[in-house]
């Protein structure tokens, strides 16, 4: 395929976080656009409002017509969260389109192109939005495609500037369905290499490996920047450095970490010097740990030591990662994306060190019947750090029920002393029953639709 001989892209599953960054870079870049979704958001509403044309029932005949006639001049790109018998891709299928993965198409933008890509279980939508950041504060050219809405910019898309020549892209790599296997990065992070996606790869073996196929399919010549004891074999005319959060544990190391108000503070240590002073807005030891990262990529480019420092601290976060919602007096209300137990554990220990005199109430709605089969005895262990326990139901997304598999068997198992069940009905209420005073709402589920109402309701407490 050829990008120069395009000129429509269709993508069914426009609204995903992926895929809106994908159809904003054809759009951007001078291409028709336009897609199917399930369900309106604020994402498709955005990508209307840039004149996008987007409709919400699988029906033939909503296509527009510069899309419905198979030609070299038409892409169609598609999630594998689609179902199978969905009409308007089996047409395309059925019908000779050029039908595309969007990791397929990532890939094939990014091939010509300097790439640094950011893979883990855990972290690589914040420590892509870092890095793309950094690089855009000292003045990169960068375009970048991330995994969550960064509040410096927005957006979960860097469009960068056609005018200014090639861009340095700085890329979140999936490890879902292996999609980052598409990827030839000139720089790769791994930040995480935990059991995950079991219903994909069947075993944490099976995880680990594909990861390993990930580094090995970095560019000659490239770098490799890991957390510290991960199970990766480091190619050949590949340069490795890993971080950590230890001082001279590892090449580049996060060490005199403190919360500090809101935020945290900390030192990295290098492999040329320590550079002193760092303030996150972001707090979390787990981001830390990704401004480590961050930072590797950013000195492995020649960027100023005092500039990275400068970029981090002028970093606001991502949407619904350690997001605060309300701070005041009386409460303190975070959101945070978590799904999986290390993320859970992360992101508790943190809220527990930022604020260890205060009563934690942890309102969590799993995601996934597999993944809390799977991991219901580490859940019920992560989520007992909170004082206070409120599980929603499981969140199925692209799953059946399991028989057996509920919330019930996460409340079972935790050893939390105010535990209990809740229909998110009934939510609201609950939370009005007993005083609060750091509230946190986890999960990467709906959950994000009560934020406002329990915002709401606490701010006129």
């Amino acid at each position: 395929m050829n990008l120069k001989e395009l000129t429509h892209v269709y993508f069914v599953g426009i609204g995903g976080i992926g895929m809106s960054a994908l159809a904003r870079w054809f759009r951007r870049y001078g291409y028709a656009v336009a897609g199917y979704d399930r369900t309106p958001t604020s994402l498709t509403a955005e990508l209307q409002a840039e004149g996008i044309e987007v409709h919400f029932e699988d029906d033939l005949s909503l296509i527009p017509k510069g899309f419905r006639e198979a030609s070299q001049s038409v892409l169609v790109v598609y999630t594998p969260a689609v179902p199978k018998d969905h009409k308007e891709l089996n047409f395309f299928l059925e019908n000779g389109f050029t039908v595309q993965k969007r990791s397929q198409v990532l890939g094939m933008l990014t091939q010509s192109l300097f790439t640094i890509a950011i893979a883990g279980t855990h972290g690589k939508t914040t420590t892509s939005s870092m890095t793309a950041h950094v690089l855009t504060y000292a003045g990169y050219n960068c375009v970048a495609f991330l995994g969550g809405i960064t509040q410096n910019y927005g957006t979960n898309m860097l469009l960068g500037d056609p005018t200014k020549g090639n861009p340095v892209v700085v890329v979140e790599a999936d490890e879902y369905d292996r999609s980052f296997l598409t990827l030839h990065p000139d720089i790769a992070v791994v930040n995480s290499m935990d059991a995950d996606h079991l219903d994909i790869y069947g075993s944490h073996e099976e995880v680990q490996k594909s990861f390993g196929d990930f580094v090995a399919q970095i560019k000659p010549g490239g770098k490799l920047f890991y957390k510290k004891d991960l199970p990766l074999a480091v190619p050949d005319e590949v340069t490795a450095a890993d971080f950590a959060m230890k001082k001279e544990s590892a090449a580049y190391s996060a060490w005199t970490i403190q919360g500090q108000g809101h935020s945290f503070t900390f030192d990295i240590s290098t492999p040329t010097g320590t550079i002193e002073g760092f303030r996150l807005q972001m707090p979390g030891f787990h981001n830390v740990l990704n401004a480590t990262a961050a930072t590797a990529v950013g000195l492995s480019l020649g960027i100023e030591p005092d500039t990275i420092r400068d970029a981090l601290a002028d970093f606001r976060g991502v949407k619904r990662r350690f997001e605060y919602i309300l701070i005041n007096d009386r409460n303190i209300f975070i959101d945070d994306y978590a799904h999986h137990p290390a993320e859970i554990e992360a992101f508790l220990k943190s809220v527990k060190a930022l604020y260890p005199d205060k009563h934690v109430t942890a309102v969590f709605q799993p995601h996934l019947y597999s993944r809390t089969r799977d991991f219901a005895d580490d859940f019920a262990e992560s989520l007992g750090l909170a004082d206070r326990l409120i599980l929603l139901d499981i969140y199925p997304a692209r799953e059946q029920p399991i028989p057996g598999i509920t919330s019930e068997l996460i409340l079972q198992k935790t050893n939390s002393r105010d535990k209990t069940l809740c229909s998110k009905q009934d939510l609201l209420p609950h939370l009005k029953k007993k005083p609060v005073e750091v509230l946190v709402t986890i999960g990467a589920g709906e959950i994000d639709q009560y934020i406002e109402p329990i915002r709401s309701g606490r701010s006129r407490l």
